[in-house]
């Protein structure tokens, strides 16, 4: 990979054979560990503007309609994580001239908070191209890290490495983009330059349906699924999407229409609740993990050759051109004596190139062969194919892969290989259904069938399921004290457990519609492996796994800590005190914000230098003067916590363990951090 500086300039063409598309990622990390910052790609023309409001993708305008830009969302790293873009150069229209990349931050937060900002450029086999970081980020609130750019028929990129301290709203006003004004002081947010919400229009008038008829319009459809009035009022909902504010000169363009699935389901007719719904994907039949395989197999590629926003959106990131796709199941390709026949295959068709893909598929807890996939990258390699995407219950950490294959540098054709979990398939079919629409109602069942596949409990698509073969001795030997601290075990066991975060960051993702990640606090250059050993050491001393997830939309991190000695789970946050305010009538803003709470909730005030009175919300609630320290001194925040059971099975599947882990986010985040935007919003600061 090429280092370039600050205003330096490389031509992709020069850097691979195969820069047609490329992958752009945008990395930081965060001592504490909350820090964050949205994604934006504006398309310019040759006059340095946006053509239109189209041209303004982010993270409620993911992506183009003809498949020339994709925001991918975020994905774990080693050491933080990066927020992913997928760049089709092939399908950029002819008048687009430049493709910038740029980020942004909101609620007072600046990119000198922000540690080891990169961008680099990958090509569609994920080899990473170019690289440039950023070493001057102070106060500002937006930032244009790279721009890709035209010069004749070849793509260069130039690392721009531009800040803005007026925020997203004053990066984009440079290139063409109206921006509202807002009464809130700190609208840097995306929703900031955004225009007003489109309905489509009676007799070419464009009309605007504002934030409380949308309200209205959904409550009127949970009232009354069935009445006609609840279905129009859905339909105008749905329809109304939020897109970028019109470019100077030009009326507000409606939006297309978006099919999200509503949140309550129409009244059953059915006579009682033993009866079945009718699914198109059936699964109690199935029995063998074979036929597992074959009926999930079958039913996702359909699904993905079917619904182009799932296609698009499960192999963009592989590097696949957006295209003409289809796919096909157990295709005989020649092996030596004997045919080989992967599980499925990829096809996608554009500008009469095709990019093909092997897809390699496990069920159930079983897991991915290295002898057999190696078979199918050598199939590839000689038949000119892509890539080999392996898809499986376990879910792939950056630095750790779950295959172990060999590639032959000899070959001059590269074949990436990739893994996808069924996690991750449901999830991103989640955020299409439930939050970002797709084009039909058709698209949407077929979505809903899907996922209605994917969780049946006979399926063998759950995710990952599995702590491995370390796991019960590791556990027994903490109960009974005998593990050492350089116990090679103990290690995979913490491997284990990121797989495990990651899922149930994944899964709370695709339920809440934002973005859940894992939190790192390690540096860029920092190894995964000597950071896995530590935490083994930790494990093997004081019986404990820790982990931190943070999800948009709330500001404190959420911890969660598995104590194997006791058999316990506890999440927890910390939210800071507000400033200014008396302690008395912050205790009490605290717990009328936690009215709804379950009654087992700790809270501990938290006092400079040392913890201070703590007791359940149960019993604080007649008595909220109790959290107050004794000794008059003011608390600096709040620690809130729920305990939880991790399941008495001693064996390694999701039967225990897992699911008390998972059950133990879910209940802490729906129960205690969901109600806390109130508090955090009327105390004033936000961490």
């Amino acid at each position: 990979m090429q280092e370039i500086s600050k205003g330096a300039n490389v031509s992709l063409t020069a850097l691979s054979e195969d820069a047609g598309a490329v992958v752009v990622s945008l990395g930081w990390t965060s001592a504490t560990g909350a820090g964050d910052a949205d994604v934006s790609v504006l398309l310019l023309d040759e006059n340095g503007k946006i053509r239109s409001e189209n041209d303004f993708y982010f993270y409620n305008h993911p992506a183009a309609a003809d498949g020339s830009v994709q925001l991918l969302g975020k994905t774990p790293t080693s050491n933080g994580d990066e927020d992913r873009i997928s760049v089709d150069l092939t399908a950029v229209p002819a008048d687009v001239t430049r493709i910038v990349v740029a980020a942004s931050q909101y609620g007072g937060a600046r990119f000198g908070d922000l540690d080891d900002l990169r961008m680099t450029v990958s090509d569609r086999t994920g080899e990473p191209l170019v690289g440039y970081s950023i070493e001057d980020a102070g106060v500002e609130t937006a930032f244009i890290f790279g721009e890709l750019y035209r010069r004749g028929e070849e793509w260069k990129f130039r690392a721009v490495g531009q800040g803005y301290e007026t925020g997203l709203a004053g990066l984009a006003t440079d290139f063409g983009i109206d921006v509202l004004e807002d009464s809130e002081p700190a609208a840097t947010a995306p929703e900031a330059v955004t225009g007003a919400v489109t309905a489509p229009p009676e007799e070419g008038a464009a009309s605007t349906v504002p934030a409380e008829a949308t309200a209205m319009a959904m409550a009127m459809a949970m009232a009354d699924p069935t009445a006609p009035e609840a279905t129009a009022a859905t339909e105008a909902a749905v329809t109304s999407v939020t897109v970028p504010a019109q470019t100077r000169g030009r009326a507000p363009r409606t939006t297309r229409k978006k099919v999200t699935l509503p949140k309550v389901a129409k009244k059953s007719l059915a006579e009682n609740d033993t009866w079945r719904t009718a699914r198109l994907f059936p699964v109690p039949s199935l029995k063998s993990d074979k036929e597992r395989e074959i009926r999930a197999t079958s039913v996702l590629l359909s699904v993905m050759a079917q619904v182009p926003e799932l296609g698009r959106r499960l192999t963009a990131g592989f590097g696949a051109p957006a295209g003409r796709m289809q796919t096909f199941t157990e295709v005989p390709l020649p092996h030596g004596d004997t045919p080989k026949r992967p599980d499925g295959v990829i096809r996608v068709e554009r500008a009469g190139k095709l990019w093909t893909a092997l897809v390699e598929t496990k069920t159930h807890g079983n897991p991915l062969k290295d002898e057999q996939v190696q078979q199918y990258m050598d199939i590839a390699a000689r038949r000119g194919y892509e890539a080999v995407i392996t898809l499986s219950n376990d879910v792939a950490l950056d630095g750790s892969p779950v295959v172990d294959v060999k590639i032959d540098g000899r070959r001059k054709h590269k074949v990436s290989l990739w893994h996808l979990s069924w996690a991750e398939v449901a999830h991103q079919a989640q955020m299409l259904i439930r939050h970002e629409g797709v084009g039909n109602a058709a698209h949407a069942w077929l979505l809903q069938e899907l996922l209605e596949y994917l969780q049946h409990e006979n399926s063998g698509c759950h995710g990952f399921q599995n702590m491995g073969p370390a796991w019960v001795p590791v556990r027994k030997g903490i109960e009974d004290e005998t593990i050492s601290p350089d116990d090679e075990r103990a290690v995979d066991v913490v491997e284990s457990w990121e797989r495990l975060i990651r899922q149930v960051c994944l899964r709370l993702g695709g339920e809440l519609g934002q973005k859940a990640l894992p939190v790192q606090r390690t540096r860029r250059d920092s190894d995964p492996r000597a950071r896995r050993t530590a935490a083994a050491a930790g494990l093997c001393a004081d019986g404990k796994l820790s982990a931190e997830l943070r999800i948009d939309g709330t500001s404190s991190v959420i911890a969660v800590t598995a104590d194997l000695r006791t058999g316990k789970v506890r999440a927890s946050v910390d939210i800071p005190a507000p400033e200014g305010s008396y302690p008395l009538a912050t205790v009490k803003r605290l717990l009328r914000a936690l009215a709804e709470a379950p009654a087992d909730l700790h809270v501990q005030t938290l006092v400079e230098g040392e913890n201070g009175p703590r007791g359940t919300l149960e019993r604080l609630r007649p008595e909220p003067g109790d959290l107050l320290p004794r000794d008059g001194a003011a608390p600096t925040g709040f620690r809130l916590s729920l305990i939880k059971g991790m399941g008495n099975t001693r064996g390694n599947t999701e039967s225990g363990f897992i699911r008390g882990v998972d059950a133990a986010v879910d209940r802490f985040y729906h129960g205690v951090v969901a109600h806390l935007g109130a508090f955090e919003t009327r105390g004033g600061r936000r961490s």
